[in-house]
């Protein structure tokens, strides 16, 4: 999307926490439905095994790229004029659609990984979707340090806001945009 020159861009926090609330949901409710089925190590063992795969993936998303996120924050160029920023939930549901699949995947995974170890998937999917839910708080402190709020151009970059194919962020005052620095909802 681009206009006059401008390109379409969607605020990175709201990129990274669109992912949080569906896995965060999704992998709550596959374990509790694993838990049902004794698997073949036994529901203590699943549960505690999850817990443990729960808090490794909750701190290993929201530590990944980190230092690529302080780069990009570092040497962002200001939006110009004609730039056209995407409301918070075109974003969300942009991204929501385009990895629907994927979180489809990922609970059928965690289900179908209760016969061996109950429950243990799905804790893994709900700690990533802390991890991403983490990962946009860390950029919201960011964005409030440096006071600017974050930008990647939409044009198939946004999937992954610290990707390899991104060269930079773009940046504008805390004021632009419908989303609080980290991606919540701007509060009235």
């Amino acid at each position: 999307m681009a206009t006059r020159g401008g390109q379409g861009l969607a605020r990175v926090a709201v990129v990274v926490r669109a992912g949080a609330v569906p896995l965060w949901w999704l992998g709550v409710c596959a374990a509790g439905i694993g838990v049902l089925p004794p698997g073949l190590t036994g529901r203590r063992i699943g549960v505690l095994a999850g817990a443990v795969l729960f808090l490794l993936s909750a701190a290993t998303v929201a530590g990944v790229r980190r230092k690529r996120h302080a780069g990009l924050a570092r040497s962002a160029s200001r939006a110009g004029k004609h730039d056209v920023l995407q409301d918070r939930a075109v974003t969300v549901r942009n991204w929501r659609r385009g990895h629907r699949w994927w979180l489809l995947l990922a609970f059928l995974a965690a289900l179908g990984s209760a016969f061996a170890l109950p429950a243990a998937g799905g804790l893994l999917v709900a700690g990533t979707g802390v991890g991403l839910w983490l990962r946009a708080s860390r950029l919201g402190r960011l964005e409030r340090r440096d006071d600017q709020l974050l930008w990647v151009r939409v044009d198939g970059r946004a999937g992954n806001p610290a990707g390899t194919r991104v060269k930079g962020y773009r940046s504008t005052g805390t004021g632009a945009g419908d989303a609080a620095p980290g991606g919540a909802r701007r509060r009235p």
